[in-house]
């Protein structure tokens, strides 16, 4: 994928973004709360994809990881940025910045448990929905995905030990750049 956007292939952004624009729409409406300045940072992480493929390094993670780190760092400076404009238009010099960063926590950790579970194997997902949407025990769970009551607690178990990494992450800063640079007339790439 990455060799394709590079040669400037537009498929393969097309091919991207219908697997992960969901994603970072979902990632970006988390932590902003604003369903238009999702949509906007959806177009900008594909726009900086489209214009910086090489900035993806596979050792570093999965594709996946990747884009769901580009929508969570433009988010997060976009809720900052929103921040610091509603303290001015308020008339303060700078916005509590105790409570912007504890909103940016919360919406962080609600937004990489959303990413762990969409993330997690079918398997793990599906006894966990039973046990926490259903209401199901155990061995409600293992009955009604036809496994032995002790698969069943290890699905739960090994489910809710990942879903607890949610809470244990830093805040990332800022993506670089925040914005896609301007396009200059005749320089850079075109779908």
């Amino acid at each position: 994928m990455q060799q394709r956007l590079a040669r400037g292939e537009a498929a393969a952004l097309g091919e991207l973004y219908d697997r992960f624009a969901s994603l970072v729409h979902s990632l970006a409406r988390r932590v902003l709360g604003d369903e238009t300045a999702a949509d906007r940072i959806t177009r900008e992480v594909f726009g900086y994809i489209w214009e910086n493929p090489d900035s993806y390094d596979p050792k570093q993670g999965s594709l996946r990881s990747w884009v769901a780190q580009l929508a969570h760092r433009q988010s997060v400076h976009r809720l900052r940025q929103a921040e610091a404009a509603a303290a001015l238009d308020r008339g303060a010099d700078a916005p509590e910045p105790a409570e912007t960063e504890r909103q940016i926590r919360e919406a962080s950790t609600a937004a990489r448990a959303d990413y762990i579970v969409t993330s997690m194997p079918a398997p793990l997902r599906a006894a966990l929905e039973l046990a926490y949407f259903q209401r199901r025990d155990y061995r409600q769970t293992a009955a009604d995905l036809g496994v032995t009551e002790d698969e069943a607690r290890r699905r739960l178990r090994l489910g809710l030990q990942l879903l607890s990494t949610a809470h244990n992450h830093r805040t990332l800063p800022p993506a670089q750049p925040a914005e896609p640079p301007p396009r200059t007339p005749g320089y850079g790439r075109q779908l």
